[in-house]
């Protein structure tokens, strides 16, 4: 009998005044009002689920996009980390006593440079800066203008190359470029 009060208090036992078309038309009219007030309910436990749902939803969206974007600034860090090697590489390259080193050091120091620069490439860093490459402001930082060989506003000589992702540059070029 308890149940019976919790959900409302539908009294299924006859109602001996109103008669018998009277009482099932009263327990009919307590039905039906007990039907709305269950589906006023149901609407609401749903519509609360939905906003759950959908708050679920976009806190893993967020959780995601965030995750990435820290995995895209420790990827640039550790990039920022390795050019300096990779400039030390070029430097000794372009120095005069390069040309005294034996032909198999140099290699071997040429292919480890070789190597960091596709590690960098496999994880979508691109290296550029080439020689008669025009220039552009964008991803190149002109260090000097001089006269040469060439035509007007092309790269002349790279004191250090540039990197980028897909959509950043993460460091411009240097380059000499001619007047």
């Amino acid at each position: 009998m308890k149940k019976d009060e919790e959900m409302g208090d539908v009294n299924f036992e006859p109602e001996e005044d109103l008669g018998d078309l009277g009482a099932a038309q009263a327990k009919l009219k307590k039905i039906k009002e007990e039907l709305v007030k269950t589906k006023e309910e149901r609407q609401t436990y749903l519509d609360g689920w939905q906003r759950c749902k959908a708050d679920s939803v976009n806190a893993r969206k967020d959780m995601e996009s965030r995750s990435a974007r820290t995995a895209e600034l420790l990827r640039e860090s550790l990039v920022h980390d390795i050019i300096p090697a990779l400039d030390s590489f070029d430097l000794a390259a372009q120095s005069e006593a390069w040309a005294t080193v034996g032909d198999g050091w140099k290699s071997g120091m040429e292919n480890v440079r070789d190597q960091l620069v596709e590690a960098l490439r496999k994880h979508g860093i691109e290296r550029f800066g080439n020689v008669g490459d025009t220039f552009d402001h964008a991803i190149h930082e002109a260090i000097q203008e001089v006269e040469g060989p060439g035509e007007p506003h092309t790269i002349l000589r790279i004191l250090r190359y540039g990197y980028r992702t897909k959509d950043r540059v993460l460091r411009a070029a240097q380059v000499f470029v001619k007047k």
